[in-house]
């Protein structure tokens, strides 16, 4: 006769994925307008809870015909942080054939976005990722041309009838120019110097996974916006890390660098 034990007990387990669960929905609301919200069901819980320990059967019943009605209205008020969110479970993202041309690309982008920044040069540049932008880029003026620094940068030059609106880029083609974004209107991260390019970009990121690059024509800082978060005064270097982290693997740039010494080590035999 065999005894079983259990090796992992379940409690624990249900403890560390309720934590696990719990801190990522923290951090997905932290500084955005849903954060109220992830308080205030905080809170409901909390008194649910107490409801039930201090036997009101009445006060439980009514917060269960109110569970029913919040969970549609959460569904339809917070849809586009929800659809981010969702996003994010997903393993992947727009992916480029070969690190030889997401390297040129992000290069050319790097070289094009602070060159512009040195000229006070007002732009908002959107980098699609899974999330398809068709429905902005078909109401503004489709390009479908390759990308090239010099091109962006006459798009965005005052003189150009292209200049007012935002650009957007899928891989390595430029889509569309004069693209009108849904503003943001998330408080907590709108401040008085930030002007509608800012609210724009930030927009666009809370309907999307897409990443919205702001150049601003009067400070000359370059800003990120991601996920509804919003990052002013971006360095060269950090502007490089956060592209590559986003749209290529680590895995593939592990293969590349150990492709790398591999090409190294082979010239140095035949030397």
């Amino acid at each position: 006769m065999f005894c079983s034990y259990n090796i992992f007990p379940i409690p624990i387990i249900e403890i560390l994925l309720i934590a696990v669960v719990i801190y990522r929905l923290l951090s997905f609301f932290w500084n955005t307008r849903a954060m109220d919200l992830a308080a205030g069901i905080l809170v409901f819980l909390i008194l649910f809870a107490l409801a039930g320990w201090l036997n009101f059967p009445v006060l439980r019943s009514l917060m269960h015909y109110f569970v029913s009605a919040a969970v549609v209205g959460v569904l339809i008020i917070f849809q586009p942080e929800i659809r981010v969110a969702l996003a994010k479970l997903s393993m992947k993202g727009r992916r480029y054939e070969q690190l030889s041309e997401f390297d040129n690309f992000l290069e050319g982008l790097c070289n094009v976005v602070y060159r512009m920044a040195e000229k006070h040069i007002g732009a908002i540049i959107v980098v699609e990722n899974q999330d398809c932008l068709d429905e902005f880029a078909t109401k503004a003026v489709l390009l479908s041309a390759q990308f090239s620094s010099e091109m962006v940068e006459s798009i965005f030059v005052n003189q150009s009838p292209l200049h007012d609106g935002a650009v957007i880029i899928r891989g390595t083609t430029v889509v569309a120019a004069a693209v009108i974004l849904p503003l943001s209107d998330d408080s907590s991260q709108i401040t008085r110097s930030m002007g509608t390019r800012h609210r724009a970009a930030l927009g666009i990121t809370q309907h999307s996974d897409a990443l919205s690059i702001v150049v601003s024509e009067e400070t000359g800082k370059v800003s990120i916006a991601r996920e509804g978060i919003m990052t002013r005064g971006i360095r060269s270097d950090r502007f490089r890390g956060v592209l590559r982290s986003l749209f290529i693997p680590e895995e593939e740039e592990r293969r590349s660098r150990f492709k790398d010494i591999k090409d190294w080590l082979g010239a140095w035999k035949r030397s």
